[in-house]
């Protein structure tokens, strides 16, 4: 058996760079799942991205700030206090020089102290890029991407942001909503920035913080892995894939490769068991050179290439890890499968979801290949995002039309078998779910999470959808003053009769 690496016991698991309090190992678990990875874990030669990783981490403050300010509009005093520690660590800023905002050419530098800058662009729809060392330019032409919606000011909620003078429902206790909405700011340092309720897909509670607003994009980080899934969603609708076939991906065809035995539906379940070493891994070791994980962020190459390109560490379908290159491969096969009909990759979001269901300030931000990196480069309000959620509440149906297909919002939302095997049941089609009940809410909540606090959280249970935006650096109060609304929400909101 492989040596184990023995870690500490924390108070809480990371995931994606966001605490999650509800997934708490004992010491006897985790070292019954290490030794059973270590069982299974193929003869793997293992090579770490390349170059220095304070380099990479000013990519990502270089993207982080840029993103900030051109598509939040915080100043950038609050943004290099409070925003995307995940790809730009708050120890690490202090070891770079100050950002430089450029707002003619709309872009942010920073210097490195050997004299290296890393530069990161606003490219309008596709959001803010870091460019390659040594680049001027980007190896895309980024696309105008316009919502086809008709005004939201004067539409109705939730094709618009009109809310309609109506009843409350009864068997709902405002006053409970209400203290939940003011429990999910409280305290000041939660540094919550939007919080919006609905039930039954209408809006109950609703709040946001300074200078936000329900059009506001906010950073949301691995939420997107969830929007990820919902475009591929779409393309089993239109008949392009199937979850159970094997994942086309151009790099696994040669001959005897292992990889080319792996499923759509194994790369969902964050079971594709590609070796892409991740700071969440239960055995991360830190002196084996930057995750790869965070370079599909920062690395400025084609992530899709980079992905596709990494080896097998286990088998598909037996081992459990939450690695970006899962949701990094199905923007691929989303790529390969959009354009593979003919389509435009970088409109197609907008035109087959986005505009069926209201969504208007959706960023989803890309590599400089103009690949989106939606495994957690992408902005939206909370509004947009709770448009979302619904349409997962209402089993991929929207105004009558099925957008994603029969059967989807189940697979989401059931406990992937690995994972499962692994002893942590918090894990779905690249949702999370309330398996272990961590959570103060039933066990068939699942989520979209996302690094410092974001969430948006589906209870089918009792017609809800929740979501809660916050500035990064409030993510340890932010999940605290959550699970109080959590706790107030299921008082006021009873559980609906079959």
């Amino acid at each position: 058996m492989k040596k184990i690496i023995k870690i500490s016991l924390m108070a809480s698991i990371f995931l994606n760079g966001l605490i999650c309090s509800a997934q708490v190992m004992s010491t006897e678990a985790r070292v019954k799942m290490l030794a059973r990875a270590s069982e299974l874990e193929l003869k793997t030669e293992y090579k770490a991205p390349p170059g220095d990783a304070l380099f990479h981490h000013t990519a990502g403050y270089a993207k982080i700030m840029c993103s900030a300010v051109f598509i939040t509009g915080l100043s950038p005093e609050f943004a290099a206090e409070n925003v995307g520690y995940f790809t730009a660590p708050y120890a690490e800023r202090a070891k770079v020089g100050k950002p430089e905002i450029d707002y003619g050419r709309k872009s942010v530098s920073i210097k490195l102290p050997n004299g290296i800058t890393r530069t990161a662009i606003y490219t309008g729809d596709q959001g803010c890029v870091c460019l390659p060392e040594g680049s001027e330019s980007l190896n895309f032409k980024p696309e105008k991407v316009s919502p086809n919606l008709p005004d939201a000011a004067t539409t109705l909620w939730p094709m618009g942001d009109v809310l309609p003078e109506e009843a409350k429902p009864s068997n709902i206790d405002m006053n409970l909503v209400r203290q939940a909405v003011d429990a999910a700011f409280d305290p000041d340092e939660a540094l919550t920035a939007a919080f919006v309720v609905t039930y039954k897909g209408k809006i109950i509670g609703e709040r946001y913080g300074e200078g936000v607003d329900k059009n506001t994009p906010l950073e949301s980080w691995s939420m997107g892995k969830s929007l990820s899934a919902t475009i591929m969603g779409i393309l089993i609708h239109q008949g392009v894939y199937t979850l159970e076939q094997a994942a086309p991906i151009p790099q696994w065809q040669g001959k005897d490769d292992g990889r080319s035995k792996i499923r759509i539906r194994d790369i969902m379940q964050m079971s594709s068991g590609i070796y892409c070493r991740a700071p969440q891994d239960p055995d991360y070791d830190p002196s084996l050179g930057y995750p790869d994980h965070l370079y599909l962020y920062t690395g400025g190459v084609n992530s899709f290439e980079y992905a596709a390109n990494l080896p097998q560490q286990w088998l598909p379908n037996t081992v459990g890890r939450y690695r970006n290159s899962d949701p990094v491969l199905i923007n691929y096969l989303n790529r390969l499968g959009i354009e593979g009909k003919g389509e435009n990759y970088l409109t197609f979001p907008q035109r087959m979801l986005f505009d069926k269901i209201g969504i208007r300030t959706m960023v989803m931000e890309t590599d400089p290949y103009g690949n989106f990196l939606t495994q957690g480069y992408e902005f939206a309000s909370a509004r947009d995002w709770s448009r979302l959620g619904n349409l997962y509440l209402q089993d991929g149906i929207w105004n009558d039309e099925r957008i994603l297909p029969e059967g989807f919002t189940k697979f989401v939302s059931t406990l992937a078998d690995s994972w499962v095997a692994d002893g942590r049941p918090i894990y779905g089609g690249l949702f999370w779910i309330n398996g272990d009940g961590g959570f103060p809410i039933p066990k068939d909540a699942y989520m979209m999470l996302g690094a410092g606090g974001q969430s948006v959280t589906i209870i089918p249970s009792h017609d809800l959808v929740i979501v809660r935006l916050g500035h990064y650096k409030g993510q340890k109060a932010g999940d605290q003053a959550l699970n109080k609304a959590y706790s107030l929400l299921m008082e006021a909101i009873p559980e609906k009769k079959n």
